[in-house]
């Protein structure tokens, strides 16, 4: 069957037709972006997809929001949309629907992906395994966190908070960095290192080991210079970030019991070249008597250009088989 998939953040959110059947995304079409600060609201964004597509939509959805999906209204942090789900059928005219979270969605997306749309990381360059846990890590704005069941028939999607979870240093560098944060925050959870904005405080606090006065930069700034190369400082906390990431997504799987882990986001894909010769490998395995386990642990990065409208067909498929 056919129906609209749909990926909503705070600034855009992204359209497409997918066809979904036995419980497996078949197609996804190309992809639509509209700025959510351009429409008044979800209906009339749809609406213009809508107009944009020449034809009427198919009475069935796939949507993923940035947020909890939880009660009579989702809310947005970042744009002033709402969406009441009960009322999906008659604002938008589709009768059946699915809402998840944009990372339940990734997991989703990680679940059924082809091969092709996986690269190597570290541990065995093996294939994600067919049955048992795989951890879902995505550094983004914030730090994404899902854990994935695939059994002998199906899959379970299991959201989570795992990016709140308590950050822990494993030097004196980054007891430096905690010192910092905890200036602010009486408690400091790992995306408040490992998350896009995370670099800026990373920087600084290197900044004060070498006595230096730097500038006020945002994270974007920081992220353009780390990775060209152009300041030596912002490329050391991209390695300083790379090896808390280690760690954390280490924590993470240890945790879950995870036979693999996979790394997705925006932020992901732009530093997996940097990843691989970082010091990420040796902190994720880091993990004192389960070094060995650790270290056969396969971890990949998921390079599906639409994780998220692919995701949120995924669940449509997967609640329509069952």
């Amino acid at each position: 069957m056919q129906i609209v998939a749909v990926d909503i953040g705070g600034t855009h959110a992204r359209f497409a037709l997918a066809e979904v059947d036995g419980g497996k995304v078949i197609t996804l079409g190309e992809a639509v972006t509209l700025k959510t600060a351009e429409h008044a609201s979800f209906q009339l964004a749809w609406q213009e997809f809508e107009r944009l597509n020449g034809a009427a939509l198919p009475p069935a959805a796939a949507i993923a929001v940035a947020g909890p999906v939880g009660g009579d209204v989702i809310r947005f942090t970042n744009n002033p949309w709402i969406i009441r789900p009960a009322l999906i059928p008659e604002k938008l005219g589709a009768e059946r629907y699915v809402v998840v979270n944009d990372f339940a969605a990734v997991a989703h997306a990680v679940a059924q992906a082809h091969a092709d749309h996986f690269i190597h990381v570290c541990g065995p360059d093996t294939a994600l395994p067919a049955q048992g846990a795989i951890s879902v890590v995505g550094p983004g704005t914030g730090l994404g966190v899902a854990l994935l069941l695939r059994q002998a028939h199906g899959y379970h999607v299991q959201p989570t908070e795992g990016g709140h979870i308590d950050y822990a240093p494993l030097d004196s560098i980054e007891d430096q960095i905690l010192a910092r944060l905890r200036k602010r925050y009486r408690r400091v959870s790992v995306e408040r290192v490992v998350a896009g904005p995370g670099i800026v405080d990373i920087y600084e606090t290197l900044a004060a080991i070498e006595d230096r006065p730097v500038p006020q930069r945002d994270d974007k700034a920081l992220w353009g210079a780390g990775m060209d190369g152009s300041d030596p400082l912002a490329a050391a906390a991209v390695d300083r970030f790379c090896l808390s990431l280690g760690s954390v997504a280490g924590d993470l799987a240890l945790a879950h019991g995870s036979q693999a882990l996979v790394l997705a986001g925006g932020l992901g894909f732009r530093i997996r070249d940097t990843l691989v010769t970082s010091g990420f490998a040796d902190r994720f395995r880091a993990k004192g008597r389960f070094d060995a386990l650790m270290a056969a642990m396969p971890v990949k990065l998921i390079t599906h250009p639409q994780p998220g409208l692919f995701g949120a067909a995924a669940a449509f498929a997967q609640s329509a088989r069952d």
